[in-house]
């Protein structure tokens, strides 16, 4: 099934399962998802113990809105339903039309089934339990597990590739240090590998990494733009188009040349 394509302008929902899941999957979910559009609903569901122990620092750092359920009977999980209701509702109400769902609890496989009747597209960040009832019922899924880089994508596979170091760039004593972080390589492989052309243009690949991160500024790695800072990149390719504007790719012959050194 071809991957579905999305726009600038696309509002994306991310939605969490607390109870099933671990914090450290969170900033994973929000690097993946940023490539969809923006993140305008970002909620949390869980009972007191889940929300109010581990998952406390990570919701409110990240600005998720927390969702308590109580159980009512012992051993019945309410968050689920609470959950699955706020989707449809968001969908309903025309608030968003891509979901992410942060859960392996393939209890969710009907509600991605009937979102995806809907019109909406889905997509699943979870972990390698995530059965794959759960896994075909999504668009996408994308597997996080803690001995991982935790911005590494596993599917589709092309996206594996290797991440530039933050090291500086050689400059005059009257320069500013320029750095080159590594997670540019990794939003460009993210965004590249769901092209057949296999390039990103500079306006996308920037408004993803603002996504991901409000205050991110080339500045501060002493870089006058994103253009200036990309240029510093082996492993990357720009190429002016016709139009004026600049497209960015890997550099296949450098990945390929690195993977035989390794």
């Amino acid at each position: 099934m071809e991957t579905p394509t999305f726009n600038a302008e696309s509002r994306v929902a991310v939605l969490v399962d607390c109870d099933n899941t671990t914090p450290e999957i969170l900033e994973f979910a929000l690097r993946v998802v940023a490539q969809f559009g923006r993140v305008v609903l970002r909620r949390g569901y869980g009972n007191h113990a889940t929300l109010a122990n581990k998952w406390q620092e990570a919701l409110v750092r990240l600005a998720f809105t927390p969702c308590l359920q109580y159980q009512y009977v012992a051993g019945k999980n309410t968050s689920d339903i609470a959950l699955a209701l706020d989707a449809m509702e968001a969908l309903f109400d025309q608030r968003a039309e891509h979901f992410c769902l942060v859960t392996s609890d393939s209890d969710f496989a009907y509600l991605c089934r009937k979102l995806r009747e809907r019109g909406a597209s889905i997509c699943i960040v979870g972990e390698k339990k995530t059965p794959d009832a759960l896994r075909n019922a999504s668009d996408q899924f994308f597997e996080w597990s803690a001995e991982s880089n935790p911005a590494q994508i596993t599917e589709p596979a092309e996206l594996k590739v290797a991440a530039e170091k933050t090291e500086p760039v050689k400059a005059s004593s009257s320069s500013p240090v320029k750095r080159r972080p590594k997670f540019i390589i990794e939003a460009v492989s993210l965004l590249v590998g769901n092209t057949s052309e296999g390039k990103v243009s500079l306006g996308h690949l920037g408004q993803y990494l603002k996504r991901t991160d409000p205050a991110f500024s080339p500045q501060t790695y002493g870089h006058s733009g994103l253009l200036d800072m990309l240029k510093t990149y082996d492993r990357l390719t720009l190429k002016k188009e016709d139009g004026g504007h600049y497209n960015v790719s890997l550099n296949q012959q450098r990945e390929k040349s690195s993977d035989t050194q390794e």
